[in-house]
């Protein structure tokens, strides 16, 4: 399907400068002490008010800044104008031109860094207008609404298109797929469909319910899903391309292959990677034992290694599973952690204890094989390396013991050899991770990939960006078999 031009008027010049004064309008929480023993969303969202408000800060401004930093590139400026003017409705139909989970990256896109970080109030008012909030409000109105933004489609072209992986790069694909007339198939390994966002992500962020319901929308559009399958074992690449008739393949599986510090101790009980830790609690709903029959081990005292989106996700999972002391150790400054701030400030308000400028060497275990301590040594910080982050040095001496009983180590994750290693003319490369073009064309025809397979562990958004990628090359592709 052809994509549309923005549409956006001009400002007239007394409005303009009106709205450079105006100040972002803050989002209503969860009080910290309280929402630290519960798992409900801790951001409330925005009334239909303040939504308006926030939506009339917007300078519209001509060359879309905000646009051009969106790995998916929606219409900004466009649908804020809609915000602006209570077309709500209208509104979440642009956003949906480009973005098919607006609910969910509306609450897990790093907008600070991405479409709020150029925006022009940033110059002005020094606080970007609230683009985030604005798609998740008029994404979480539509759910309560009479009539729904449903999506169209293009008239079936008779290909087939198999996606595997049902996370947010193969999610995307999907709709952008079905839309363009082709029939889709996405095939998922676990029993639920979603992915990262479904394992990954606590409810404390993204409620399980709004996942859900973004995907029943790609149903609607006839898009099909398969739980329980894995390709590699069920089905092979070959399976799909050969008897089972799909005319392309994409290949969405994320890198979820946990990594590990390789220290003494590792292999104590009560040591999880954050993989495992955050599947059981999400996905298998241990923090509802016995009711959901998946025990966790609920830590008095949990120290989480990382300084990461998923290291936040982990500690603040162990408050609410009744730990008295959740400890966030990380071997860099504060100012160096790729979490988001808005996460940082959460895990704060809510009482996660920060060992900053620490590293774990050893892990120390009782007489039953049980984790009782970590022993870290202090670092400083040295001079940059390559990536301009300044390079942790231990500082000798300086070791200490902090008693713990539960360890999570979130320090990364790596490529899956499970689907890879069943198709050996798939190029990869040293890292193991799916060579693919910016386009997500892989070594094999009409076989591609995006997201953290090929980039490694990434965000939600720039995943998305990748699947709407690899679902333009596929629909051109595709077109050259009519």
């Amino acid at each position: 399907m052809a994509e549309r031009k923005m549409s956006v008027r001009k400002l007239p010049p007394a409005e303009f400068k009106e709205r450079t004064k105006l100040k972002r309008h803050p989002m209503p929480e969860q009080d910290a002490k309280a929402r630290a023993r519960n798992f409900e969303e801790v951001n409330l969202g925005f009334t239909a008010e303040t939504a308006i408000a926030e939506a009339k800060r917007c300078l519209l401004c001509p060359k879309f800044p905000c646009s051009g930093g969106c790995p998916v590139h929606v219409k900004i400026p466009e649908f804020i104008d809609l915000v602006a003017q209570g077309e709500f409705a209208k509104a979440l139909t642009v956003i949906k031109e480009d973005d098919a989970l607006p609910a969910i990256t509306g609450r897990v896109c790093p907008q600070e860094v991405q479409c709020e970080g150029p925006c022009t109030h940033c110059k002005t008012s020094g606080e970007a207008v609230g683009i985030g909030r604005l798609e998740r409000f008029v994404a979480d109105l539509e759910r309560t609404a009479v009539e729904k933004c449903c999506m169209t489609c293009a008239p079936s072209t008779g290909k087939r298109v198999a996606v595997i992986g049902s996370g947010p790069a193969g999610l995307t694909v999907a709709a952008d797929c079905a839309r363009n007339g082709h029939e889709v198939h996405v095939f998922e390994a676990l029993h639920k469909p979603g992915g990262v966002l479904i394992y990954g992500i606590p409810e404390f962020r993204l409620p399980k319910a709004i996942v859900q319901y973004e995907i029943d929308a790609l149903a609607k559009i006839g898009v099909q899903m398969h739980m329980n399958t894995v390709i590699g074992r069920t089905f092979t690449i070959d399976d799909l391309m050969g008897k089972m008739g799909f005319d392309a393949i994409f290949i969405g599986i994320g890198a979820g292959l946990p990594s590990f510090m390789n220290i003494p101790g590792e292999n104590l009980n009560g040591v999880y990677s954050a993989n495992e830790y955050l599947t059981r609690s999400n996905l298998m709903k241990a923090y509802m034992f016995p009711k959901y029959d998946t025990p966790i081990i609920k830590g008095k005292n949990v120290a989480v290694v990382g300084g990461g989106n998923v290291a936040m996700d982990s500690v603040r999972t162990a408050l609410r599973l009744g730990a008295d002391n959740a400890y966030l150790v990380y071997r860099r400054s504060r100012e160096e952690m790729p979490a988001r701030a808005e996460e940082i400030h959460h895990a704060e308000q809510e009482g996660v204890q920060f060992l900053l400028l620490n590293n774990p060497v050893e892990l120390l275990g009782d007489d039953k094989g049980k984790v009782r301590a970590m022993k870290c040594i202090k670092m400083h910080l040295g001079e940059p390396g390559p990536d301009g982050r300044r390079k942790p040095v231990p500082t000798p001496g300086s070791e200490f013991e902090l008693a713990v009983d539960t360890v999570i180590i979130a320090i990364g994750t790596n490529a899956n050899p499970l689907l890879t290693a069943t198709v050996p003319n798939l190029k990869l490369n040293k890292w193991g991770y799916i060579e693919a073009d910016e386009l997500g064309r892989t070594s094999i025809p009409f076989v591609y990939a995006g997201g953290d397979i090929v980039t490694g562990a990434a965000t939600v958004i720039l995943a998305m960006g990748a699947g709407r990628n690899a679902a333009k090359a596929i629909d051109e592709d595709l077109a050259k078999k009519m």
